[in-house]
């Protein structure tokens, strides 16, 4: 499991975890409103890491190879 640490000021998200968080802001109604709601965002954070590692587990598991670092951290 990928233990990130922002440094101080920055963003280290990946594009992964970038394009989950886009998605999930898009998502209408009640249903996306938790995403959208800025005092959730770590909460969120931490869930979409830990889809986001499961994604690319289940992508070298079935591929064999990892995800490439322009993708993913």
């Amino acid at each position: 499991m990928n233990n990130h640490a922002a440094p101080a000021g920055g963003d280290n998200r990946d594009y992964l975890d970038k394009a989950l968080d886009s998605v999930q802001k898009k998502i209408p109604g009640k249903a996306g409103d938790r995403f959208r709601d800025p005092n959730s965002a770590q909460k969120n954070r931490a869930m979409n890491e830990k889809i986001t590692d499961f994604m690319r587990k289940q992508f070298q598991k079935m591929t064999g190879k990892k995800v490439p670092s322009k993708v993913s951290n």
